[in-house]
């Protein structure tokens, strides 16, 4: 079962101005997570329901939504990334049930 992908423009503008050899790298693991969402490690505390996959030096946070979607939180150096991830997640509007 196949999984699509969901990246805000913002991660997909930090993606296409990083070097050639990791945007080779990030694809690579984009592969992997759309064939196989639970890859990566689930995180704890604030960022709990989102999973991280380690890629060189980067992460790339991530979250399995419904319907076969994974949304893209996030991509970065390992020492900001999860900082920045929750930062994010403060911004964005939180859908109304």
């Amino acid at each position: 079962m196949r999984y699509r992908l969901r990246v805000p423009d913002e991660t997909a503008g930090f993606i296409r101005s990083l070097h050639p050899e990791i945007k080779r790298k990030i694809r690579a693991a984009l592969d992997i997570i759309v064939s196989e969402p639970a890859a990566g490690k689930s995180l704890q505390d604030e960022l709990k329901g989102l999973k991280s996959l380690k890629v060189g030096r980067f992460r790339m946070i991530y979250k399995v939504a419904s319907r076969r979607i994974i949304e893209i939180a996030s991509v970065g150096p390992r020492q900001t990334v999860y900082e920045e991830t929750y930062r994010l997640l403060k911004k964005r509007p939180q859908p109304r049930i």
